[in-house]
């Protein structure tokens, strides 16, 4: 759990950023999606944590939103040491630039094997594998609801993805509007 006194600072190549204060829908967001991973995971070497410092190298410490660990000797002292196999950052208008171009990098830097820009505006997340050392896109997910699915024309639905699997178990589906009721 990260400590109140520093909670809302990030080191990014040896600079302090400043973190918001996440918003209620962002807090729903991150409880929902923790809750699957949480419960599938219950019983596997894989394990689901919010609210934890990365310790990436010296001059990189970051606070994903929701990082999944796969190797518990990473697991030490309330904070991860080195890259998580899973991150999802909760994009908001503060910090959504920073996820999708800082953050992403660094995250592709040091080898995190998936991460997911969940975007709560669109109700939509972006899934991203790593290869080769880069980052490529999976694909973009949505959480449409029911009456969202039904009013879309018929060619429309044909290239909708409305759940993804997380890359590290193939038998883990999720819904996507899963994710986005809070």
């Amino acid at each position: 759990m990260l400590d109140l006194i520093d909670k809302y600072y990030e080191l990014i190549n040896g600079e302090e950023v400043m973190m918001a204060p996440a918003s209620f829908g962002h807090n729903g967001i991150s409880l929902n999606l923790a809750s699957i991973l949480r419960s599938y995971l219950r019983g596997k070497r894989c394990k689901v944590r919010q609210d934890v410092y990365v310790q990436f190298d010296d001059n990189c410490r970051l606070a994903p939103d929701i990082v999944v660990v796969c190797d518990p000797s990473k697991i030490r002292k309330g904070q991860v040491y080195g890259a998580p196999d899973f991150i999802a950052e909760i994009l908001s208008r503060s910090t959504g630039k920073r996820d999708l171009t800082v953050k992403k990098d660094i995250y592709e830097k040091f080898g995190v094997k998936e991460y997911w820009a969940i975007d709560p505006e669109k109700k939509s997340v972006t899934a991203y594998l790593l290869r080769d050392g880069k980052y490529e896109l999976d694909n973009i997910y949505h959480g449409l609801t029911d009456e969202e699915w039904e009013e879309l024309p018929d060619e429309e639905k044909e290239g909708q993805k409305l759940s993804l699997k997380l890359s590290l178990y193939d038998d883990l589906e999720i819904d996507v509007k899963e994710i986005f009721e809070y």
